[in-house]
């Protein structure tokens, strides 16, 4: 199928391994042209140079909680495309060993997963509404939590924020969509559960397909989701498990 993405300008934020890296390359193969962002400029230098011959691809080393981040990365973009169609809110983390009396871990984990995406996001929906169309997809967490985890209330007010969002703006032609993935392999998951053979295996037996994702199996709808054959699909939660989440709202 194609995409129609040829063209097309895309930010990738956390784009440097794992999920974000994988939907670079996915939306560089479909034809776009990317501003690709992490704070590990070597990584996203490999990226680029991994990408088909001709990649128009531009290189942001930002800490995106840092003050001010979202308009030095929006004025990046502009410079170099002066345009941009779809954002990919992928930068973040978990934060499974919180403090539950750290007020600093719990702003940390909002700053990191929801208020910085949501200042990029604020940051490129004036060039999107003034271009009648955009496309904006975060990555974000399971809201069904087995343990206390930093992460969740952040993810969750993506969810509601999202929501909110794609109402506002559906009638400009710009949709906005989160993806909350399983169990799919990338640097964190490997790291934190997938250490040994035993969490490996306990990892599997809760996924009902039987075996652990790989980036491509998210990656290829983000693409689908930000191309123009989607325009009737916003406001979404879709969560790409392999069927682990036992209850859909």
């Amino acid at each position: 199928m194609d995409l129609q993405l040829t063209g097309h300008v895309a930010l990738v934020t956390g784009a440097s391994v794992g999920l974000g890296r994988a939907i670079a390359q996915e939306l560089a193969a479909e034809g776009c042209r990317l501003g690709v962002l992490a704070r590990r400029g070597e990584l996203l230098e490999q990226l680029a140079a991994e990408l088909p011959a001709g990649a128009d691809t531009l290189i942001i080393v930002e800490d995106i909680t840092a003050p001010g981040a979202a308009e030095r990365i929006h004025r990046q973009m502009m410079d170099r495309f002066g345009r941009c169609d779809i954002l990919i809110n992928n930068a973040g983390g978990s934060r499974p060993q919180v403090d539950l009396g750290s007020d600093e871990a719990w702003q940390e984990a909002m700053l990191l997963n929801f208020e910085a995406g949501r200042r990029i996001a604020h940051a490129f929906i004036p060039t999107m509404r003034e271009q009648r169309h955009g496309r904006i997809i975060c990555l974000t967490g399971q809201d069904e939590p087995r343990e206390v985890n930093a992460a969740n209330a952040p993810n969750g007010a993506v969810h509601i924020w999202a929501k909110a969002m794609s109402r506002h703006l559906a009638g400009e032609g710009i949709t906005i969509n989160c993806l909350p993935p399983g169990r799919i392999h990338s640097e964190q998951v490997d790291r934190r559960i997938m250490a040994s053979e035993a969490t490996q295996r306990a990892a599997i037996q809760d996924i009902p397909v039987g075996f652990v994702g790989e980036p491509r199996d998210l990656s290829c709808l983000a693409a689908f989701l930000c191309s123009p054959r989607a325009r009737y699909i916003t406001g979404q939660v879709i969560h790409v498990d392999g069927g682990t989440r036992r209850f859909s709202h």
